[in-house]
């Protein structure tokens, strides 16, 4: 398996390239527009036929490069279940399998952040987990539908119970980190340790964060996997 973790430094999003060695198929995981030809290149440097943009949930902090890809190469754009985006081509759900060659991506759905959000795990030893558990901390819930109590139970409930060696791979990270473990992160993450399911929700109530720069851009156009024609 070839296995790749791109950053766009202005909305702090790792974009996750996972491809099949011998097959040369490739999925991409949370793309983002600004990086389209970055990503582009990279799969023709490594002779590789992208099959599908995933994403995780329907972003509100920048725009997706799937409508760009989509064009390009003729791939599939992949969204969770019952996530507000008519223009998709596929509707994961939770416990379902995408697969390029012997690469398998399993979803499981850990809402919360918003209402419609998978996590992915990759291969049985590594979880792509969106913007539900970040290293060290997690995704905010006050808007999109988020909610704080589903959320807590996702990542109790969902992530948390994985083998603790499973890598952990975020959505996001600002304050440069790359990767931990399940174990990492139920023993050492702020946000989980020591906190009731009340005192998360109370937690959360409180974080007073000012809406992403781009949320108002940003939720329509990936409604429309990121075509900029809602925008015009």
């Amino acid at each position: 398996m070839l296995f790749r973790q791109l950053f766009d430094p202005e909305s702090s999003t790792y974009t996750y390239l996972i491809a099949d060695t011998d097959t040369k198929e490739a999925i991409l995981v949370d793309p983002v527009l600004e990086q389209v030809e970055r990503d582009r290149k990279l799969l023709q440097e490594l002779g590789l036929t992208l099959r599908y943009c995933l994403e995780t949930h329907i972003h509100a902090d920048h725009i997706t490069g799937t409508d760009k890809l989509r064009a390009a190469t003729g791939c599939l754009g992949v969204v969770p279940e019952h996530a507000h985006a008519s223009c998709a081509d596929l509707y994961i759900q939770d416990g379902e399998i995408l697969q390029v060659g012997e690469v398998i991506v399993k979803a499981i759905a850990t809402p919360g952040h918003t209402d419609s959000h998978n996590a992915y795990l990759v291969n049985h030893d590594r979880v792509l987990t969106g913007d539900a558990l970040f290293i060290r901390g997690c995704g905010r819930t006050d808007f999109q539908s988020g909610d704080a109590g589903i959320l807590y139970d996702s990542v109790t409930q969902r992530l948390f119970t994985l083998p603790y060696d499973t890598l952990v791979y975020p959505g996001h990270d600002y304050r440069g980190h790359t990767v931990s473990t399940i174990w990492e992160e139920k023993h050492w993450n702020p946000r989980f340790v020591g906190r009731t399911r009340d005192n998360f929700i109370e937690f959360m109530a409180n974080l007073n964060l000012p809406d992403p720069k781009k949320m108002m851009e940003a939720v329509p156009a990936n409604e429309m996997c990121g075509s900029l024609t809602v925008l015009t």
